[in-house]
């Protein structure tokens, strides 16, 4: 597998994208979460990448909540594939989520594109459940979800493809039964870190064990982040990684 990182920021961040990536597997791309100005974090990660990133062929996306630095991309991205589909007849793209999640995200979007009352979520999107008791295959990846502690429903992942795990922490407080998930057998962990008591602060990361923290990579940095004050590698937006 390989990862594309498309934002690291948080919610309050104004040098960063929302928390993203595309994954790419034996039989496609996965992007994870849709960050505001969605045509433009995909084009500074491709240019700083040179992986071609179009909106128009993201086949495959992943919501793990419904706060806005992890959703509000949606919109614009949800548009222009209505209006692809209906001029050439091409596949909406596959939404996949945790239940909790989906069956509030019509809520969230119809205000702005339920075209007065003609448009539903389907128009738009072609939905598709997680299921936590179970792996999911997508794109030729496996795929595994369970919930972290984060105020609104919020998705963990792990993805495991050509005998490689990665592991994506979504949106959490320090939570060690979590990260015993997504340590166990992991060649890649992606953690957030932003101040508790929502999110997960640097410190309580370095004080892991070094055989967790030596596989691990921080994204969902505030703008003030010292880099300093951990050992543990600060992801890059537009930066590849091998798994």
């Amino acid at each position: 597998m390989q990862l594309l990182m498309i934002g690291t920021g948080n919610i309050f961040s104004s040098a960063r994208f929302g928390c993203s990536a595309i994954i790419k597997g034996p039989t496609g791309k996965i992007m994870i979460d849709c960050p505001d100005s969605l045509p433009m974090a995909l084009r500074k990660a491709g240019e700083k990448s040179g992986w071609k990133v179009d909106p128009l062929e993201i086949t495959d996306l992943i919501i793990t909540h419904l706060h806005g630095d992890h959703c509000n991309g949606l919109e614009s991205l949800g548009f222009l594939r209505w209006l692809h589909h209906r001029e050439t007849g091409a596949a909406l793209p596959k939404l996949y989520m945790w239940k909790p999640v989906a069956d509030r995200l019509w809520e969230r979007l119809a205000p702005a594109m339920d075209q007065s009352g003609a448009a539903k979520l389907a128009d738009y999107f072609e939905i598709r459940f997680l299921h936590p008791e179970r792996e999911n295959l997508i794109c030729g990846i496996t795929v595994s979800c369970r919930g972290t502690q984060h105020p609104i429903p919020t998705s963990a992942l792990k993805f495991k493809a050509d005998g490689k795990l990665l592991a994506w922490s979504s949106d959490t407080p320090f939570d060690p039964s979590l990260i015993d998930w997504l340590a166990k057998d992991s060649d890649l962990i992606i953690h957030e870190t932003s101040p508790a008591p929502t999110h997960t602060p640097v410190w309580l990361l370095n004080a892991l064990p070094e055989k967790i923290r030596s596989k691990m990579r921080l994204m969902h940095m505030m703008d003030d982040f010292d880099p300093k004050s951990t050992t543990i590698a600060c992801l890059q937006e537009g930066e590849v990684i091998s798994v």
